[in-house]
């Protein structure tokens, strides 16, 4: 006999299955964020650059404990983006002297949302989890570009908010992958993901040690706002960067009115940092 079917669930019921998975998250949010294994090293290197007296060979020291960092370290300093005279390092103390502190912990964060992506949790939602993960790249890749070429902001911070802009995502697949009535309407999952990572990510950044800069640059980059025409702040260019990596599919979720074609997104001067942004981006990428 074939199996019957599940009956539909009702709006009401749903909202209920999202609003449990909201409470398990708001109570885990106000203890000690546990997170998964994959963030220790994340979270090792975070703690010693919050030292005062943190220099690059006590990073180096504290990367070198985890391989998948260190290569990621050493191939990421050999790009083009990182080495345009092509001169090749060859330990790790250079690339991290190269590199500097914050693309240092950028790549250790983008390990750590890699392998998120690929988790228990977030296996449910694996093509959702793929697609963040490129675009979180992406992000990180124009915000650099538009630091470097039309701004004073370190581009090294820009690169490292763009990776994260969407932590609070990434958790939130990673926790709705255990809810099995969520794994069943991934739409629902969408519309969670679009209107609560930006909070639960403030939360998850300030709980890692992310600089404050970074978590005020991040914040509601989602919401439509005027035509950005001079990138003044840290957030107007990761608003800006966020756009050109695909973000407008994400804003039409949220629930407030915005433009069909946002005018970032055809700006010359923008526009103008495309190739180099995307040929970094690609190089990135390479590197994972």
């Amino acid at each position: 006999m074939p199996a019957p079917h599940t009956a539909p669930k009702t709006a009401e019921a749903l909202r209920e299955e999202r609003f449990h998975l909201l409470e398990d998250i708001a109570r885990e949010l106000a203890g000690d964020v546990v997170f998964p294994v994959c963030f220790d090293a994340t979270i090792r290197i975070s703690s010693v650059m919050r030292s005062q007296t943190a220099s690059l060979q006590r990073i180096a020291q504290e990367v070198q404990k985890d391989p998948l960092i260190t290569t990621k370290l050493l191939k990421l300093a050999n790009t083009t983006a990182f080495n345009p005279g092509g001169r090749p390092v060859l330990d790790l103390g250079s690339a991290v002297l190269r590199l500097g502190m914050q693309t240092t912990r950028s790549v250790a964060m983008a390990c750590s949302l890699q392998q998120l992506s690929k988790g228990e949790g977030a296996a449910a939602f694996e093509d959702k989890a793929q697609a963040l993960w490129r675009h979180s790249m992406r992000t990180a890749a124009y915000a650099m570009v538009l630091a470097r070429r039309l701004t004073r902001h370190n581009p090294d911070v820009a690169m490292l908010a763009g990776l994260v802009h969407d932590l609070g995502a990434f958790f939130l697949l990673d926790r709705a992958g255990h809810y099995p009535e969520l794994v069943e309407r991934p739409a629902s999952v969408d519309y969670l993901v679009a209107q609560w990572h930006d909070s639960i990510g403030a939360t998850l950044m300030s709980t890692l040690g992310m600089p404050e800069e970074v978590i005020d640059a991040v914040h509601e980059i989602d919401l439509p706002r005027p035509p950005v025409e001079q990138l003044r702040t840290l957030n107007d260019l990761l608003y800006v960067a966020n756009l050109f990596a695909g973000g407008v599919e994400e804003m039409r979720r949220m629930d407030v009115p915005m433009l069909e074609d946002p005018a970032e997104l055809s700006d010359p001067q923008y526009l103008d940092c495309q190739d180099e942004a995307e040929a970094n981006c690609a190089e990135m990428l390479n590197v994972w």
